[in-house]
């Protein structure tokens, strides 16, 4: 039973997001104090059990379908307060990293989550909630792009041992874009269709993008469009962290025909901390994912061939942001890890 119900903890935090944007003043602290204050010191000392395997239920999808909405209506929310006066100074820069913190939480994990799915109705509430961060791209450079280039050279979203966080972002903001671009101008070309055409997604993605952008800033005025446009930048910033702590430093090796190595549970860096995994709906059992990426959150599995982080991501995202000690943390591990694998492979295993 608790197992099930941990995952209302990410629900709680949400309705708390609206409660602080809401009632402004030191509720505004609340979300980010929780986050990047209270998590990673509970990481720090909590311990890490073995959970039970557990298998979808409807009850995993409610959840889901109730965190989206929240998110949506969260971002709304920031920009008629913003709008109608009721936040200003502190208030307002608060309410602004809450619904940043909600948007990569809640709005790009969760669209990360629906766009694993197969049906049409998941798939198009993913670009729902990519949209509350102007992100839409990502639906086809993470499924067509990332999932198959992770740990290479090729894929922007994998950061090589020795890079730092913020060179990282621009790598992985720009190359992703272009590869979204190029992913689908190679669909079309394969359909003997010209890139330039409302067939391209990239081009409804962008369409899409600019009208809602437009509209927001016509219903609540420029310095509300300018809050949702800052909160969908910490949101994405809170992602592209996540991609930097996920696989940096992992490489998949290739063959003497230069074809890479299927992904495996050792490509990524899993996090088995019972709390972040609850706050992030399982994302942090990323090897998993990677093998298995239909799996929904909850049959995710601990990956024991995966290397572990040393905390869970809310305390490592907090590392990454200086990279010196960064490096100091990690870099041994990746080290470490690698002299592992080429054990393995020395005796063929």
């Amino acid at each position: 039973m608790i197992e099930q119900l941990k995952y209302l903890i990410p629900v709680i935090l949400l309705g708390l997001s609206w409660v602080a944007v809401l009632l402004g003043g030191w509720w505004t602290t609340l979300i980010p104090a929780i986050t990047f204050g209270l998590v990673p010191l509970l990481e720090l000392v909590l311990p890490t059990p073995a959970t039970p395997d557990q298998s979808p239920r409807r009850y995993h999808d409610i959840l889901l379908l109730m965190a989206s909405l929240g998110q949506v209506g969260l971002t709304i929310l920031l920009m008629a307060q913003v709008s109608s006066g009721a936040l200003s100074g502190l208030s307002l820069f608060g309410a602004v990293a809450t619904v940043g913190i909600a948007a990569g939480a809640f709005g790009i994990n969760i669209a990360h989550e629906l766009g694993h799915r197969r049906t049409r109705l998941a798939q198009d509430g993913a670009k729902m909630l990519l949209l509350t961060t102007l992100y839409m791209h990502f639906f086809i450079e993470h499924n067509r792009g990332h999932h198959a280039n992770v740990a290479t050279p090729n894929d922007p979203a994998s950061a090589p041992r020795g890079m730092g966080l913020y060179r990282f972002w621009w790598r992985s903001l720009t190359g992703s874009y272009r590869s979204a671009w190029a992913i689908e101008s190679r669909r079309l070309a394969r359909k003997d269709q010209p890139w330039l055409t409302w067939d391209n997604e990239m081009v409804r993605f962008t369409v899409i993008q600019l009208v809602a952008v437009m509209a927001a800033g016509a219903v609540f005025g420029p310095l509300a469009l300018m809050c949702w446009l800052v909160s969908a930048l910490i949101g994405v910033l809170l992602l592209e962290t996540v991609n930097y702590i996920e696989h940096y430093g992992l490489e998949r090796t290739q063959d003497e025909r230069g074809r890479y190595e299927r992904v495996q549970p050792l490509h990524s860096w899993n996090a088995e901390h019972p709390l972040g995994r609850a706050l992030l709906f399982e994302l942090t059992r990323h090897a998993d994912h990677h093998a298995y990426p239909g799996r929904s959150y909850p049959a995710l599995r601990h990956q024991p061939d995966s290397p572990q982080l040393p905390t869970g991501y809310p305390g490592m995202i907090l590392v990454s942001l200086v990279p010196p000690l960064w490096f100091r943390v990690m870099d041994p591990h990746v080290d470490a890890e690698h002299s592992r694998l080429s054990r393995a492979h020395a005796e063929g295993r």
